[in-house]
């Protein structure tokens, strides 16, 4: 979005004193309070001497203020647009029911002024009510900690029933989908909401367990980098959402330790190799083989 000073938080607290007043007036302490909630730390030092001593115009002494009615925050034409592009996105739909709708309204954006060239084609069916249903009843399920009885089907179209703590939902961009992480089941707690039959409330005997934190990324991969045709710019924006670390061993030569996933190797094989030459994996082998059986069997296709 581009900034307007006018819908920073200076002027939202401001507006947000001047609500109250208009219905009451107002005193020293409630106005720190609203200014505390609302702004910065500092803010205090420089809005309510403003606003106390009468150099913004807009409080009386005693606390009232010459406005009849409350101020109002009206939403820019840019910002309308903007909001139109967000709620044309179907996973909008995932999270709640409203709508906008902003006569003469263009959206900013749209998915046809994008082309995504390294993204699946079979996403999760975010229009579908019964995924809407299940992804709400799942968000809820994360948030007051209660467990969910759960059928899926799995790859081979065989119904699996699970119980299990949701405990985090996780979006692959790569893959359009979104997987549940939960703790409690036997048979493992990741489960593709996309595979979901059914999911209701689970009210039978069951065992609480304490959150689990995240698994730790227990794979680890160091390639060295040369950077010509801002290589190693680009290689930290391909693989910003990686633990790594980066360190220069010569001119415009680095040496990168990424930590990654299991389930993330297949997809970080293609992303290594989209870089050529640019890159030479060192470790471990394991990765290095997978690199060969993918170049291999690229070149077993050629005309």
């Amino acid at each position: 979005m581009i900034f307007s000073e006018l819908y920073s938080a200076y002027y939202n607290t401001v507006a947000k004193v001047l609500k109250a007043a208009v219905s009451h007036p107002l005193d020293k302490s409630e106005m720190e309070k609203i200014i505390g909630e609302n702004a910065f730390g500092e803010s205090i030092l420089s809005i309510l001497p403003a606003l106390a001593g009468q150099r913004w115009q807009l409080l009386r002494q005693n606390g009232t203020t010459p406005l009849m009615h409350s101020p109002s925050m009206p939403l820019t034409t840019l910002e309308k647009r903007w909001l139109a592009a967000i709620y044309s996105d179907p996973r909008t739909k995932l999270f709640t029911d409203e709508t906008v709708d902003f006569h003469g309204v263009i959206p900013l954006f749209s998915p046809d002024d994008y082309s995504v060239f390294d993204k699946y084609s079979d996403g999760d069916p975010y229009g579908d009510e019964n995924y809407i249903k299940n992804f709400r009843l799942i968000l809820d399920a994360i948030q007051r900690r209660f467990p969910l009885g759960i059928e899926t089907e799995n790859r081979r179209g065989n119904r699996m029933k699970m119980v299990l703590i949701p405990e985090y939902l996780e979006y692959s961009e790569k893959d359009d989908k979104f997987r549940l992480f939960g703790s409690g089941n036997r048979q493992g707690g990741i489960v593709n909401l996309g595979r979901i039959i059914s999911c209701e409330p689970y009210s039978g005997p069951f065992e609480i367990k304490p959150i689990r934190k995240p698994l730790p990324r227990t794979k680890k991969l160091e390639f060295e980098l040369t950077d010509i045709r801002s290589a190693l710019e680009r290689v930290l924006m391909h693989f910003a959402h990686f633990e790594k670390q980066v360190e220069k061993t010569a001119y415009n030569k680095y040496k990168v330790t990424l930590f990654y996933e299991k389930d993330d190797e297949t997809e970080l094989v293609i992303r290594v190799l989209s870089f050529g030459p640019m890159i030479r994996v060192t470790s471990p082998q394991h990765f290095v083989d997978l690199i060969k059986e993918r170049l291999k069997s690229q070149k077993s296709c050629e005309p």
